[in-house]
């Protein structure tokens, strides 16, 4: 198991995903969650009760910054405004860090509000570099790049994602997100082995995990963020985790979303891989109930609500991507 600082960041323990659906819930409870992860697009332009929400709850409690809108892939020039409200924004709040993802959102000045994938080859990665660079020196802020999942390989495609990751990690000297749902996802699409893309990239720079649901089409799968964690993923994130050490980790739940107890136990879950023979019927946790504060602490296991039962015939039609419902969300 990885020891040494993740450059720096701390682990926050686990988190849960800012919907505006449960607001209301998290000001009248104070809930047991140690941080919580927002989307940034979410808050950059609102005003009024989104505002005052999200107030309230960085007074309580340790803010992450998770942005949909960077394209760092894109041709078109970096949006510098974007980038000056995102830095404002992280200073308001005292967001640990700003977050976004290895992907394409639009051209010239369209946003389509999908996560696109991009070749990953020699000519992308330097492109990709250049602009982390220029990304992390106006934010001032520690950056993190997540993993996206993805659908179509191209053809000029010559490194594999966790070549090109590793590289771009490396090189522009930022953190990484990883998202084992998203590596689970893809590697269905893509046919390879998500233990080898784990074992590959360097764990030192991975500073926060997310995990989610997904749906399963048969012939592929789409990540929804509909659902709970099925079991091979919780695998995914155990092996991780042997080789990470602790790393601060977040469920995202973003449609047919259900009350924030059972999105709040669905990451607890987490506590049972903790451990390097932890499995699925393991509670065993190596993480003490100390809290961060007050109303972050942790709650015992065995103080939980009971988890509804979320089956596939429960849930919507699936899109092709959950930021449609995250752009939605916003107020």
């Amino acid at each position: 198991m990885l020891r040494e600082s993740r450059l720096g960041y701390p682990d926050l323990g686990f988190g849960v995903g800012l919907r505006s659906v449960h607001f209301q819930h998290i000001l009248r409870e104070s809930p047991a969650v140690d941080w919580f992860e927002v989307i940034s697009e979410n808050f950059l332009d609102s005003q009024g009760r989104p505002r005052y929400v999200l107030e309230q709850i960085a007074e309580r409690y340790p803010i992450v910054m998770h942005g949909v809108s960077l394209s760092i892939g894109s041709t078109d020039p970096l949006d510098l405004a974007y980038l000056h409200k995102l830095k404002r924004l992280a200073e308001w709040t005292q967001a640990r860090w700003i977050s976004d993802h290895l992907c394409w959102t639009g051209v010239a000045g369209r946003n389509t509000h999908d996560l696109l994938p991009i070749p990953l080859n020699e000519e992308t990665l330097a492109h990709v570099v250049a602009r982390l660079r220029i990304v992390q020196d106006v934010l001032e802020r520690p950056f993190v790049l997540e993993n996206p999942s993805s659908y179509v390989t191209f053809a000029d495609s010559t490194l594999s994602e966790w070549e090109f990751l590793t590289r771009m990690a490396e090189d522009a000297d930022c953190g990484l997100l990883l998202d084992v749902n998203n590596i689970y996802v893809s590697s269905i699409n893509h046919d390879f082995d998500p233990r080898e893309y784990i074992d590959a990239v360097p764990h030192r720079r991975i500073v926060q995990f997310h995990l989610a649901g997904h749906t399963n089409c048969g012939t592929h799968c789409i990540d929804t963020h509909d659902g709970p964690v099925i079991d091979p993923v919780w695998e995914l994130y155990a092996h991780a985790r042997r080789q990470t050490g602790p790393v601060s980790t977040l469920l995202e739940w973003d449609a047919a979303i259900p009350e924030f107890s059972v999105v709040h136990a669905e990451v607890l879950k987490a506590r049972r891989y903790l451990t390097p023979t932890a499995g699925p019927e393991s509670t065993e946790s190596v993480r003490p109930n100390v809290p961060l504060h007050a109303p972050g602490a942790l709650v015992p296991q065995r103080e939980l609500p009971a988890i509804a039962a979320v089956t596939a015939v429960d849930r919507p039609l699936a899109v092709s991507n959950p930021v449609s419902f995250l752009v939605a969300a916003a107020e």
